[in-house]
C-alpha cells in the first residue's frame, strides 16, 4: 500500500486547526452616545425657482420657494411615517362580526348525541356551519396614531420640496370662468402644458364656485386649499400647480422661518377633511 509522502499537506494540518497561542484581542470600548446633531443638520432649506405662467400659458416671471426639508438620510422615513399615519387615521374601525355567543339561535341541540350515525353537534350556530358565528372576526377598534405636529409639517414640506421639479405657478384665473365649463378648464390645462389624463394637483388659497364646478368632473385632478392640503394628494400627483397666494402661504407656513401661531386652525381643518374622506 502506498503511503502519503511527508511533503503532502493534510486538511487538518492547516493553521486554523493548530493550537498555536493567538495574541490576546484588544478590548475596544464602544460609546452608546451619539454626538448631538445641530439644528442645521436636522432640517435644511430647499430653495427652488418655479416659472409663473399666465392664463394663456406664457411665462411672465418666476417665483421662489424656500421650504424646510428633512436631510436625505431621513427624508424617506419622515414622509413614510406621515403618509402611513394619515392613511391609518382615516380608518373608521367600525367593522364588526358576531361570535357564536352573539349570533341569534342555536339554543337547542339539533339531534341526539348518539344512534344517528352523524357527528356530534350541540348547536346549529357553530362557526363550522353557514349562519354560525365568526371565529376571530373584526371588532370595533380605534386605529388612530399620534404624530408630532412638527414632524407632520416637515413631512408635507419635504414632499412639496421634492415635487417642485414638476411644479408651475399660474396667475389667478377665478375671474376668467364666468360660468362652469369643464371644456374650458381642460383647455387651460393644455395651455399650461398639463395632460388632463395624468394626475395633477392645484393648490389655491381660494377656489370660486365656477372653478370648482369646472374641475370636479376631472377624475385625475385635485383642487386643494391650505385647509385641505394633505400628504397623500401631494405624493399621488404627477404635476403641481400653485397660485401666487399659495406660494406666499407655503413660504410663510413651511419655510425655514415659518410661523407656528396659526397652525391649530389648519390642523383642525385637515383632521376634519380626513374624517369626511374616511
Amino acid at each position: 500500500m502506498a503511503t502519503a509522502s511527508p511533503s503532502s499537506i493534510s486538511f487538518f494540518s492547516s493553521s486554523i486547526f493548530l493550537s498555536t497561542p493567538s495574541p490576546s484581542p484588544k478590548t475596544i470600548q464602544f460609546s452608546h452616545r451619539r454626538p448631538p446633531l445641530t439644528a442645521a443638520a436636522k432640517i435644511r432649506a430647499e430653495l427652488a425657482t418655479v416659472p409663473i405662467l399666465s392664463f394663456d400659458g406664457d411665462q411672465v416671471g418666476s417665483a421662489t420657494l424656500n421650504l424646510k426639508s428633512a436631510p436625505p438620510e431621513t427624508a424617506r422615513a419622515v414622509v413614510h411615517r406621515g403618509i402611513t399615519t394619515d392613511l391609518t387615521n382615516r380608518r373608521r374601525g367600525t367593522a364588526s362580526t358576531l361570535t357564536r355567543a352573539e349570533v341569534r339561535g342555536g339554543g337547542a341541540k339539533p339531534y341526539p348525541q348518539k344512534k344517528t350515525g352523524r357527528a356530534r353537534r350541540g348547536s346549529q350556530r357553530t362557526p363550522l356551519r353557514p349562519g354560525g358565528g365568526v371565529i376571530f372576526g373584526p371588532k370595533p377598534k380605534d386605529w388612530s396614531i399620534k404624530i408630532n405636529r412638527k414632524e407632520k409639517r416637515l413631512a408635507i414640506s419635504t414632499a412639496i420640496a421634492s415635487a417642485l421639479g414638476n411644479a408651475i405657478v399660474v396667475e389667478d384665473f377665478d375671474e376668467k370662468f364666468e360660468k362652469p365649463k369643464t371644456k374650458e378648464f381642460i383647455a387651460l390645462m393644455k395651455r399650461l402644458g398639463l395632460d388632463p389624463k395624468r394626475k395633477s394637483m392645484f393648490l389655491m388659497t381660494e377656489v370660486s364656485d365656477n372653478v370648482r364646478l369646472s374641475s370636479r368632473n376631472l377624475g385625475t385632478l385635485k383642487m386643494l386649499t391650505p385647509r385641505t392640503l394633505n400628504l397623500f394628494d401631494i405624493l399621488d400627483a404627477e404635476s403641481l400647480v400653485l397660485s401666487k397666494g399659495a406660494v406666499d402661504f407655503l413660504n410663510e407656513r413651511y419655510g425655514l422661518d415659518g410661523d407656528d401661531e396659526d397652525e391649530d386652525e389648519f390642523e383642525e381643518g385637515e383632521e376634519e377633511d380626513d374624517a369626511e374622506q374616511g
